[in-house]
């Protein structure tokens, strides 16, 4: 029987995949290049995994924050089966904490991993196998882990994933590639489509969205990704005075024809002001469109340009009853914490989250 098969019908905490006991007594994850270490009652920098007496669980496992169902190129993914429609869904938790963030409350998540950490959450629940038969029932052609960053929601991701295509269904994996070697060769079984940011060339630019992360591991796990067979499309959203150096954008297309090859897509998207960089105005035409020729010029065969797309939000934002089978009052029931050994305020440390703030 499949892990997937075996999955709780009901909420419970499940044991991170990639765990590491250290001789001090902390446990590693090794999901993300974060590498939390983690003593017990400790959570790491994503809010969704939790050391628990040495043991690491994921508190978001089979947890849904949204729904959505469109075509595969809004991921946007050009070359694996156009024409297909695809059920994007989303968790909570992210790796980084990008500054234009359109989608806080659902990528970073931290509210919502308080309220499961405390067993106060009513997010909806839903099992790898109801997951598919809501996606055979709409009639989608793939499943697309989107919105959160899916790396710190491998466990669910890998078990869907692996039903999916037992059910003839692709999926798509929607990243920022901070993403260990370990996860990746964990995927490569199961995830068809990577698609992953490339969102600078530069240290400084990674560095104040996510203290530990450098150009080069990001690179190194898209190429990683590709070596390993999985399809990869790379997306950068241009933002004005940060990242929308010609010379720097003509750099990332030379290195995806390097790399990726030369005919590996590059989506080009707009920014539209959010968040911290409210103050930002939208992208101009005149940036992207001149990104993209230095991109052809440079030897890239297939560039796209959307002057109206940035983020991968949910568009519709419907509840998540209108997809699923499940009446709305079970959905949305309490979900308790699997055990309480952290005291009445629940799993509430956030280490690396103070450490930011400091």
């Amino acid at each position: 029987m499949t892990k997937a098969a075996q999955a709780p019908a009901t909420y419970q905490l499940m044991k991170t995949r990639l765990q590491e006991q250290l001789p001090n007594g902390d446990t590693r994850c090794n999901l993300c290049l974060w590498r939390c270490n983690l003593r017990h009652g400790q959570r790491g920098f994503c809010q969704a995994h939790v050391n628990r007496n040495g043991t690491l669980y994921n508190l978001s496992y089979g947890i849904l924050s949204a729904i959505d169902i469109g075509a595969i190129e809004d991921k946007p993914v050009k070359h694996f089966q156009p024409g297909t429609r695809v059920m994007s869904v989303g968790s909570y938790g992210c790796s980084f904490r990008c500054q234009g963030c359109h989608n806080l409350e659902i990528s970073w998540g931290v509210s919502s991993l308080d309220e499961l950490a405390r067993g106060e959450s009513t997010a909806a629940y839903v099992t790898p196998l109801e997951l598919i038969e809501a996606a055979k029932r709409h009639a989608v052609d793939g499943i697309a882990f989107t919105y959160s960053e899916p790396a710190v929601w491998l466990e669910y991701v890998l078990d869907v994933s692996e039903l999916a295509h037992e059910h003839g269904l692709y999926t798509v994996y929607v990243s920022n590639s901070f993403v260990s070697d370990e996860a990746l060769e964990l995927m490569a079984p199961h995830v068809d489509v990577l698609c992953s940011d490339i969102k600078s060339l530069r240290d400084d630019f990674y560095y104040n969205i996510c203290k530990k992360a450098k150009v080069s591991e990001v690179l190194a796990s898209i190429h990683k990704a590709h070596e390993l067979g999985i399809h990869v499309e790379t997306r950068t959203n241009i933002i004005p005075g940060k990242n929308d150096s010609l010379e720097e954008l003509r750099g990332i297309a030379q290195w995806i024809k390097q790399h990726l090859g030369v005919d590996s897509p590059w989506h080009i998207t707009r920014f539209f002001p959010a968040y911290q960089l409210n103050h930002l105005p939208a992208t101009p035409s005149e940036i992207m469109w001149a990104a993209h020729d230095a991109a052809r010029e440079a030897g890239l065969n297939h560039v796209y340009v959307y002057d109206d797309k940035g983020c991968d939000c949910a568009q519709e934002n419907l509840p998540l009853e209108t997809y699923l089978s499940t009446d709305p009052v079970s959905l949305n029931s309490v979900k308790k914490c699997a055990a309480s050994c952290c005291g009445d305020e629940g799993v509430l440390i956030k280490k690396y989250e103070k450490r930011l703030q400091e």
